[in-house]
């Protein structure tokens, strides 16, 4: 799809009349809103326009759809997989500015927020209410995207992924019309599931402007620890222990010792430079300790010696600010080097077959790139650390994930746990789904007839 100059030009004319100043075409906003945090290369919208409410976004969407005028949705620009390129160029929704938090039911355990709210905005909301909102993708993200990309993090093992804690939302549909997926009830079974079809669909299906989320109390407390081991298959058949014995421990997080070298050298981190598991226990303080001990015993058996568990909040928070930038600590390793971040996820009883042969793999490469993961749900992540500009690197980067992922696929895992699809992992979806990529393809067709919702993203 193209957009011919005349076209645009009326739509601009509207969209200023509509939006005044928050209406851009400036070449640096352009290109700020044309890429995320990927490796993939920049592709700018035509018009930015910031969003202020959903009645706001059903006029922009309806003037675009009158046009024939893509139209891609915007929030933190944290994704992973080019989510946000404008590859038809077109017009840019920016919802960061749509950050309110609108209702909060304590008693009920939910919360409706506009989609610009960040997560850690939220939970200092929430902070004197004894409640928060569990899910933490290592960044800063806002509700809106992480519902859209599907996300989760490292308290994924115990409290689940965004999948399971929406309850409801406002969606703009391709041709401007607003609808809600559901309520604030618990559970429900009227007719399809609309919130669940729009949850992960990354803004090709309509924009999501208002989330329900389910809330959780405060746990009474909290342990956190780490624990280094000799081998890289000792930590994570630890992991698969810890998890087949049913100990419900709310973080456990796996980082290889490239990974561990990059934290001490970026986060002031002092430790031993192996295999390494980070954890975290939540509850009441006679469970978190018999937690922390149950694990710390099931961690000597695969040889670790280690095991260091802290209740106090300082040093917690500074383990887990660690972990949150283990990212960028990679990309530290190396000057002006690029970052090329990928995901995988396998049932938790391949996750050592799996993480050791992608260990095979990198140990065969010059390329380096450590590895992290939420491995408590099968879940872990590469950060190929290379020069963009150097194809034969790209190249290699390349061949690794493409291994990896036909590794995953093979072992009834998936593509991506919890990056998503976009531009990056979009031409692995047929070998995962096969058939069921086309009903995804009726479902697009049906939605938006005329392919003006974030387009060339999923299929």
């Amino acid at each position: 799809m193209s957009v011919n100059a005349d076209t645009l030009g009326t739509v601009k004319a509207k969209l200023q009349e509509l939006l005044g100043d928050r209406c851009s075409t400036a070449d640096a906003v352009r290109e700020q809103h044309g890429k995320d945090e990927s490796w993939h290369e920049v592709c700018p919208p035509d018009i930015v326009c910031l969003a202020h409410s959903t009645e706001e976004v059903s006029k922009i969407v309806t003037l675009c759809a009158d046009h024939k005028v893509p139209i891609i949705p915007f929030g933190a620009g944290t994704s992973l997989e080019g989510h946000v390129n404008a590859v038809e160029g077109g017009v840019c929704i920016d919802l960061g500015q749509m950050n309110e938090i609108l209702t909060v039911n304590t008693e009920d355990l939910d919360c409706v927020v506009q989609p610009g709210v960040r997560r850690k905005q939220l939970n200092e909301y929430l902070r004197d209410t004894g409640l928060f909102f569990p899910i933490d993708p290592g960044a800063d993200a806002s509700i809106g995207g992480m519902a859209s990309t599907r996300a989760s993090g490292t308290n994924a093992v115990r409290y689940g992924t965004m999948r399971e804690n929406i309850l409801n939302l406002t969606v703009v549909l391709p041709d401007g019309k607003i609808i809600k997926t559901g309520g604030r009830a618990k559970k429900s079974a009227a007719g399809y599931d609309l919130t669940k079809l729009y949850i992960g669909s990354e803004g090709t299906l309509g924009i999501i402007t208002e989330v329900t989320l389910r809330l959780y109390g405060i746990p009474e407390a909290i342990a956190a620890a780490t624990v280094s081991f000799p081998d890289i298959e000792s930590a994570v058949q630890s992991v698969i222990l810890t998890i087949q014995s049913g100990i419900p421990v709310a973080r456990i997080e796996l980082l290889d010792e490239v990974q561990i070298d990059a934290i001490n050298k970026y986060s002031g981190l002092d430790l031993p430079v192996q295999p390494s598991l980070f954890l975290e226990f939540h509850g009441s303080e006679n469970g978190a300790q018999e937690q922390s001990e149950m694990v710390g015993e099931i961690c000597k058996e695969f040889g670790a010696e280690d095991f260091k568990w802290t209740t106090q909040a300082e040093d917690r928070t500074k383990l887990w600010q660690a972990r949150h930038d283990a990212a960028y600590a990679a990309r530290a390793l190396r000057n002006n080097a690029s970052m090329w971040a990928t995901d995988v996820c396998v049932p938790i009883s391949r996750l050592a077959d799996c993480i050791m042969q992608t260990k095979e793999d990198l140990d065969q490469s010059d390329l380096i790139a450590p590895i992290v993961g939420h491995v408590g749900d099968g879940n872990f992540h590469l950060a190929f650390v290379l020069d963009k500009s150097n194809p034969e690197e790209m190249e290699e980067a390349e061949r690794l994930n493409a291994r990896l992922i036909k590794r995953a696929q093979g072992m009834d895992g998936t593509c991506t746990g919890e990056h998503g699809v976009g531009l990056g992992k979009k031409k692995y979806l047929k070998d995962e789904l096969g058939d069921a990529v086309e009903v995804m393809r009726v479902l697009k067709s049906a939605l938006d007839p005329q392919n003006i919702m974030n387009p060339g993203k999923i299929i």
